[in-house]
């Protein structure tokens, strides 16, 4: 069965033919952020596949991870195309490295997973939270519940985490 939902006004469709990401949004369904992990070499991967890139064996099983990183790079938003993301403009597109299998297989290498930045409750961050992150920034999972057993991972600041001063690009 597709999984269905919303999220910023816009649809998102999971059909079932899918069925790593069906697997994927149905654990971020039940709050859990969890991975494939290969059954031959053990490297952890995301975003879900049929096959390690790593050994290209096509087991795998599911495991959870901690839910918490390191912002790699982002990207800000400030000219939505969609129109219904206008309105959270700027926004921004975190690529976060988790903290799970970092420098693994090779320096430099790691588990890397972009979603948008958040609140602790799932609303897109807004500006003063957005001009405060950067390269850097200790980030944790949230979950926005789009539909049924389907929820959306997102970013939020770590409040837990000592935080750096985080990089960000210049802004002409």
């Amino acid at each position: 069965m597709a999984l269905e939902g919303e999220y910023l006004g816009m649809p998102v469709y999971v059909d079932d033919l899918d069925q790593a990401n069906q697997a994927f949004f149905r654990h971020c369904g039940q709050h859990e952020l969890r991975v494939q992990e290969c059954t031959s070499c053990g490297y952890k991967r995301v975003p879900p596949t049929t096959a390690c890139p790593f050994c290209a064996e096509e087991n795998s099983t599911w495991v959870a991870v901690s839910g918490k990183g390191t912002v790699y790079s982002y990207g800000e938003v400030h000219h939505a195309i969609q129109r219904e993301f206008r309105e959270h403009t700027p926004y921004l597109l975190l690529l976060v490295e988790l903290d799970e299998q970092r420098d693994e297989p090779n320096e430099y290498d790691g588990l890397r997973f972009q979603a948008n930045l958040a609140m602790a409750d799932g609303a897109l961050a807004p500006p003063e939270m957005v001009q405060s992150v950067g390269i850097g920034t200790r980030v944790r999972v949230v979950f926005k519940d789009i539909g049924t057993d389907i929820a959306m991972p997102l970013w939020t600041v770590d409040e837990d985490a000592v935080q750096p001063e985080p990089w960000r690009y210049p802004i002409e």
